[in-house]
Order: C-alpha cells, then sequence, then structure tokens
C-alpha cells in the first residue's frame, strides 16, 4: 500500500509541478500576465489547503478509504480541465478542481500511513514524500519534451489515465471498508486542541511562514532562471529538476533523522541551509553557481516535509491523527498559497529578485521561530 499510495502522490505531483516550466508557454497561450498566472496557482494551493481538514476528519469518522477512492477521479478531471482550458478562468477552474482532488488525497493517505506504520513513521512518511520529488523529476522531464516537440497540453491527459489506472490498484489492494454516515466536522473543538498552547501557535506560524516560501519559489523558479538569469527554457527546466533528484535523496533520510533526534532541531537545520541557499541563489550568476544554490536549497527545504507531518502526528491524539492533521495543514497551507500571488505582483511591479529576497526573509523568521521555542 505505501507503493501504491506513494506512486500516486508522485503522479499527482508530476501534473503540478510540471506547470512552473511551462509557465511562460501556458501565460503566452492564454495571455496571461505575472499576477494572473498567481492567482491561478495560488487558487490551486488555496482550494488543495481548505480542503485538508475536511477531508483528515471525515477519514477518522469514515475511513481513510472513503476519501481517497474518490480524490483519483477528481485529479484525473482536473489534469483534463488543466489541460483543455482555453482561457484564463478556464485554466483556473481547472487548478481549482485538481486542488480539491489533491486535497481529498493528501491527510487520508498520510493518516493511512501513520496506521500502518506506527514505529517507523518517520520513515514511512519520507518514502511517500519521496514521490512529490520523483514526480517534480518527471515534470521537468516531460516540460522540456513539450516544448521541444509538442505543446504544454500534452502532459495533463496520460496523467489523468495514470491516476485511473492507480485507482484500480487502489481497489483492489485496499482492506478497508467505505463507509459514509452522518459526520460532525468539529471544527471549534479541533481549533481549540490544534491551537491550545502557545508552543503549537507559534510552530503553526513557523510553518505558515515556511510554506509561503516554498508555493513562492516552486511555482515560479524555472521563470525566473529564465528572466533573471538568461537561462533556456530547457536549462531552466533541467535545473529546477535538481530540486526533486535531490529531494528523493533528502526526505527519507531527514524523516529517519528526525525519529532519532528532536524534530524541531531537525527543522531549524534544514531550514537555515534553505534560507543561506536562496540568497547564494539571488546574487550568483554563473550555471554552476545557480545550480550549487539550487541543491543547497533542496537539501535545506527538502528535509522539512516528514518533519512536519511527524510533528503534527506526534501532537495528535490516535483518534483524531486525520483531523488534526488537516487542520494544521489547512492553516499554514492555506495562508502559504498567497506565496505565488505575492510573486506575481511584486515581480511584475519590481522585478523577481525582490521577490525572491522577500522569500528568503519568510524562511529566516521561520527558523527564528523554531529556534526560540525549542524542542520539549
Amino acid at each position: 500500500m505505501l507503493a501504491v499510495l506513494a506512486l500516486a502522490w508522485a503522479t499527482l505531483q508530476l501534473a503540478r509541478f510540471v506547470v512552473p516550466p511551462l509557465l511562460p508557454e501556458i501565460r503566452a497561450d492564454l495571455s496571461m500576465s505575472l499576477t494572473e498566472a498567481g492567482i491561478a496557482l495560488t487558487v490551486l494551493q488555496g482550494v488543495y489547503a481548505v480542503f485538508q481538514y475536511p477531508s483528515g476528519r471525515l477519514s477518522d469518522s469514515w475511513s481513510r478509504a472513503t476519501l481517497l477512492a474518490p480524490s483519483f477521479l477528481v485529479l484525473a478531471v482536473g489534469c483534463v480541465l488543466m489541460g483543455g482550458a482555453r482561457g484564463f478562468l478556464f485554466f483556473v477552474a481547472g487548478t481549482a478542481v485538481f486542488g480539491l482532488g489533491k486535497g481529498l488525497y493528501a491527510i487520508p493517505s498520510r493518516a493511512l500511513l501513520s496506521d500502518l506504520f506506527v514505529e517507523r513513521r518517520g520513515r514511512a512518511l519520507g518514502v511517500f514524500s519521496a514521490g512529490t520529488d520523483l514526480g517534480g523529476v518527471l515534470a521537468s522531464v516531460a516540460a522540456v519534451a513539450a516544448i521541444a516537440y509538442a505543446t504544454w497540453r500534452v502532459v495533463f491527459l496520460p496523467v489523468a489515465v495514470l491516476l485511473v489506472a492507480l485507482l484500480v490498484l487502489f481497489v483492489v489492494w485496499n482492506r478497508e471498508s467505505y463507509v459514509v454516515h452522518d459526520a460532525d466536522l468539529e471544527v471549534l473543538s479541533t481549533a481549540r486542541r490544534l491551537l491550545a498552547t502557545p508552543r503549537q501557535r507559534w510552530t503553526i506560524v513557523a510553518f505558515v511562514c515556511f510554506y509561503f516560501m516554498v508555493n513562492g519559489v516552486l511555482n515560479f523558479l524555472p521563470e525566473y532562471l529564465r528572466e533573471t538569469k538568461s537561462f533556456s527554457p530547457e536549462l531552466a527546466s533541467a535545473t529546477y529538476a535538481l530540486l526533486f533528484a535531490f529531494g528523493l535523496i533528502v526526505k527519507p533520510v531527514s524523516g529517519t533523522l528526525s525519529d532519532r533526534f528532536p524534530r524541531h532541531t531537525v527543522a531549524v537545520v534544514g531550514m537555515v541551509l534553505a534560507a543561506a541557499a536562496l540568497a547564494l541563489l539571488v546574487a550568483v550568476g554563473s550555471v554552476v553557481g545557480v545550480a550549487a544554490a539550487i541543491i543547497l536549497f533542496a537539501f535545506g527545504y527538502k528535509a522539512q516535509f516528514p518533519v512536519i507531518d511527524a510533528i503534527l502526528l506526534d501532537a495528535a491524539p490516535d483518534e483524531k491523527t486525520g483531523a488534526d492533521l488537516g487542520a494544521a495543514r489547512t492553516l499554514f497551507l492555506g495562508i502559504g498559497s498567497l506565496g505565488p500571488t505575492f510573486v506575481g505582483v511584486v515581480a511584475e511591479a519590481l522585478n523577481f529578485t525582490v521577490a525572491f529576497a522577500g522569500l528568503a526573509g519568510t524562511l529566516v523568521v521561520a527558523a527564528g521561530i523554531l529556534l526560540w521555542i525549542g524542542d520539549e
């Protein structure tokens, strides 16, 4: 089941991360400004964030499978809509549907792994989240092929077909029942539990800053490289792939380290490294320098994902894991989804360098907060 869930995560992330390297072509085809592109990507991340809590809560009340099975189909529909978009509003509709499917999938899948791998939770989450990086590498390859031999639209339909095939495998191997009944989302009680202590509240604030940075950098890095560093489309896509290639190595390792050492300490070290790497990226101009900065950034920021999930799951009661993880991710992903809009607006009004420097600053704030509250 871990393999199926990780492969499905990689597949949907392929569709998600093929957009940034193709963004100049998408913007030209659909006549979108940088601000409109940022809004479209914020919609994807915002809808994704909003549905994390209800999907997590319902996966606790019903079953993980009840939420996971339909999510594959919603994701497939979102891919078809994005690939077939004929204008800005149609593309936004596609990103919204895709974000809904991703929101339905993200928390129940993590909660199911948490149920199955109690003693090796960090390692299992590290393997699962490495699917993001496999999808990112494949997305970069697909983007280069699409630019060279076809159009940006050709990537999305094959992903939709693969998601349907993975749905079949999930249904065959799933051992949970499909349950639907009346359920109370318990929004207020979950929020009170999640924000019960100053430590928990400041941890959420730190992760908000982190995800604001992540969404800004990932959605515009290829266009930043093409415009600011004068990279070709192929070179920008290949450089973008470095983030994910090294993430395949980093995530399982950081997940394992967070099982052995204090999780907040692992997170702080990674964030400081990532902030330094972003500063280096802004400063350097050579291809070698940019590649080195992106590799360092990958080591720093990719280490966060299994650690963040493990921190949240550690704090959640066993019977409320899906709800608490979903609620927390709704908070920091929802606010963090404004990152692409921030970059689009600032880059259009000033330039990409100012926008990326601002993102590095938010990462410093996140690391400072985690260092201040320390490990328990």
